[in-house]
């Protein structure tokens, strides 16, 4: 990557001032290091929010402030908590003549056969490597290739990345970066709701019938309770007329 440079100028504004500062267009930020007196530094907003965006933490960036070049790294990118834009920035000098400490993030290529002839799916097990050398040295992303991963539960561990002499990984070669594993398949239960909504209709059918029956009955005792009242008057009446005759 090209150098990666940033103008800036010394600022003895500070403490709630600051926000004036932001109004006119310009970016607060701090540079301290091990060898390095913290130096408060304003930067062209919008200048520096462009070439932000496209540096990770462990990209080298050199602060011109007033002439004098600072070689650091960005710390932290401060930002207002609710439009999300960035407020403040902390860049931490180094020397290039002194080894460091970073973490480099991973970026995933090329294509793996156990995706794509086996529907396996990838699971990463870390997203970036912490490694030791020069500034100089330092790379602003590591690209691991996905094609040794040809069948189902091949991964690539820490111990399968090679990145020069100049560069040391400091992880644990036996952690996993990523591997291919089957994918989770999950298995439709029938419907228990279902079920119960049946068992209910058809107990719901079984009343019904019962109900009808149960009038039919009705009908046929009222009709027969009737007929043996209509045959026992006729009986009386006949008791009745006999005696008369008597």
């Amino acid at each position: 990557m090209e150098k990666v440079v940033l103008k800036a100028t010394k600022r003895e504004i500070r403490g709630k001032q600051v926000k004036a500062l932001r109004r006119e267009g310009k970016l607060p930020a701090v540079i301290y290091g091990r060898h390095t007196e913290p130096v408060k530094i304003s930067l062209d907003a919008h200048t520096a929010i462009m070439v932000l965006t496209k540096v990770g933490s462990s990209t080298l960036v050199t602060i011109d402030v007033d002439g004098q070049e600072y070689p650091a790294l960005v710390r932290e990118r401060q930002r207002n908590y609710i439009k999300g834009g960035l407020i403040h920035v902390d860049f931490l000098a180094v020397s290039l003549t002194e080894k460091l400490h970073a973490e480099v993030r991973i970026e995933l290529a090329g294509t793996s056969l156990a995706v794509k002839d086996f529907n396996a799916v990838l699971v990463t097990g870390l997203h970036s490597l912490s490694v030791e050398c020069l500034p100089a040295d330092l790379p602003e992303f590591i690209t691991v290739d996905i094609a040794p991963l040809v069948k189902v539960g091949d991964g690539i561990h820490v111990r399968d990345i090679s990145l020069g002499d100049n560069v040391r990984i400091m992880n644990d070669p036996d952690d996993m970066i990523v591997n291919a594993t089957y994918a989770k398949i999950e298995v439709e239960e029938a419907p228990v709701a279902a079920e119960g909504a049946v068992a209910v209709a058809a107990e719901g059918v079984e009343p019904e019938l019962s109900v009808e029956r149960g009038k039919k009955e009705d009908e046929a005792s009222e009709a027969g309770a009737k007929a043996e009242k209509t045959e026992k008057g006729a009986k009386a009446e006949k008791t009745e007329k006999a005696e008369k005759k008597k």
